[in-house]
């Protein structure tokens, strides 16, 4: 079996002008970065605004095993599928991130011939989106510690400072620093500090929810950076930096566009982290295709209690977008270990929201056409409609039956349901979430809980979208308790406002801003030939 990138580099590509064109686009239109990838400019939107919305297609999954499930994969052959059937279709996904790239799960692309092209490039740098995101937020951190430093007003309290930094690589040693060490104060004031991923930074958040350039720059003002001896918040607008770090941002903030092998028409940006974040690709995008394409087929991180809610009730919620269908996809190892009875409970947590659901049974290469035709009957047998998929290995005609069922379901008129009121107390937001997708009995809140959700409230915050940050592995914030369990307690070690992103992180757990490379990490396989070809990959 060939490997991503041997499959990748075979592969011919088309030039992007050519891929533009099936979208309606002249090479006047976007902005090249080489043959294969190109910039569209979000100016774009204001010429589409009067045209009519396609009808959007949301992917997400059952509860993962940790290798994942091949969302991705199927998002792009779906699309790859419904552009075989004469559709005209956009994917919309996230961009990979160097960490977990060089780390444990490899690149975030889509695989075998279900993959998006340039695969080395989207994988690695690409156009430099994940970057500007970094230096943005670490402009801010520079500004912050000079602020201190300089003893500025408005005043900071040096021990209740809350901006990090970043950096787009796991390194578990980062994860708590010492900054303005030695020479007696000139280098700084010195403080606890200490990185997370680029992938969970705010500023990423707040990229992948703005509607254009104006809304990122006051999105950035609204930051809390710290809090005064007071504990009055301090906002990047009162630094004057929110200006600086949008000029930093202006060419992010417009969408990539490449193409999947068989020349499907694809934005890949942005990549917030799916669990202290939305996990979803960025809002102009999705509007962007949606205004370009009559089916768009877009994404959201681990499995559907965090990544399909999180999409709904915060995207969909700041967007105004109207999902028409969900695939939820279900794999022979995920199912061994979960069971039907966790399939089925994913599926009624999309129905809450009035989105109909078909499931996607992603072959894997090892499993037996028998076996998946097991997991199809136990599907049906509940009432789910099920198709069995191998997008991997046969591309979009591996997903031929799912595709036309999918248009017919994108035919019924549906208007998606939010399962909690944004004005409703917050501990009553996070119970909702807790007992109506998590299926939990009791919602149990720390001392330290309690005492900074009042905060968040005090200071007007309560009305925000809820985030919850719980492991993607199980139903519970255990990650070690499989399928579907019931009667369980969530408990809520934590809270922070993200005021600029517009939602409200809630911790369950213990978890993790910063990974840590394997003992193994990919990063070991990666290398380059004197002709400049890319191993390792995956």
């Amino acid at each position: 079996m060939k490997s991503d990138i041997e499959i990748a580099r075979e592969c011919h590509k088309r030039r992007i002008e050519d891929i533009a064109q099936i979208i309606g686009l002249s090479p006047d239109d976007i902005i090249p970065y080489g043959p294969y990838m190109a910039k569209v400019p979000i100016s774009l939107l204001k010429r589409f605004q009067d045209k009519p919305d396609g009808k959007l297609i949301l992917v997400t999954a059952m509860t993962p095993t940790p290798m994942g499930e091949g969302k991705t994969t199927t998002t792009i052959g779906l699309g790859q599928a419904l552009q075989l059937i004469g559709r005209k279709v956009m994917v919309a996904i996230r961009e990979p991130s160097l960490g977990p790239c060089f780390g444990l799960k490899g690149g975030a692309a889509g695989g075998g011939y279900s993959q998006v092209l340039p695969m080395e490039d989207i994988n690695l740098h690409f156009t430099g989106d994940l970057h500007a995101v970094s230096i943005a937020h670490n402009l801010l951190s520079a500004v912050i510690d000079n602020h201190l430093h300089q003893k500025s007003e408005p005043e900071i309290n040096s021990r209740r400072v809350v901006w990090k930094r970043v950096i787009d690589m796991n390194d578990r040693s980062l994860r708590s620093t010492i900054v303005g060490l030695e020479r007696n104060g000139i280098n700084g004031v010195m403080r606890e500090d200490g990185f997370e991923i680029t992938a969970a930074s705010e500023v990423m958040a707040i990229l992948c929810l703005v509607k254009d350039i104006m809304d990122l720059k006051a999105r950035l003002g609204r930051i809390i950076v710290g809090y005064d001896s007071l504990r009055k918040p301090v906002l990047v607008s009162d630094l004057g930096v929110n200006g600086a770090m949008t000029v930093l941002l202006m060419n992010a903030i417009n969408p990539n566009l490449v193409q999947s092998i068989e020349g499907t028409p694809v934005f890949v940006h942005g990549g917030p982290f799916a669990n202290i974040a939305h996990g979803c690709n960025t809002l102009i995008a999705t509007r962007m295709a949606l205004k370009l394409a009559d089916l768009v087929v877009t994404e959201a991180g681990f499995g559907a209690d965090l990544g399909a809610e999180k999409f709904f009730d915060i995207k969909c919620r700041i967007g105004g977008l109207n999902p028409a269908a969900s695939v939820l996809v279900v794999t022979k190892r995920a199912f061994a270990l979960h069971g039907i009875e966790n399939v089925c409970k994913h599926a009624e947590n999309i129905r809450q929201y009035n989105v109909p659901v078909i499931i996607s049974i992603n072959r894997f290469a090892d499993d037996t056409t028998e076996e998946l035709r097991e997991i199809k009957r136990a599907c049906t047998d509940n009432n789910i409609d099920a198709v069995i998929t191998d997008y991997r290995e046969s591309g979009g005609k591996g997903g031929i039956e799912l595709a036309k069922k999918l248009v017919d379901l994108c035919k019924k008129s549906n208007k998606i349901k939010f399962i909690y009121d944004t004005d409703a107390p917050i501990i009553d937001k996070i119970e909702t979430i807790a007992k109506k997708i998590y299926g939990a009995a009791r919602l149990e809140l720390t001392k330290t809980a309690k005492k900074e959700i009042a905060q968040i409230e005090n200071l007007g915050y309560g009305n925000l979208p809820i985030c919850i940050a719980k492991t993607p592995s199980s139903f519970t914030d255990d990650p070690k308790i499989p399928g579907c369990p019931a009667g369980f307690d969530i408990t809520v070690t934590s809270t922070r406002v993200s005021a600029g992103a517009g939602f409200i992180v809630v911790y369950t757990g213990e978890i993790m801003t910063m990974p840590g490379l394997p003992k193994q990490p990919a990063a070991l396989e990666i290398d380059i030939d004197e002709n400049g070809n890319i191993t390792g990959l995956f």
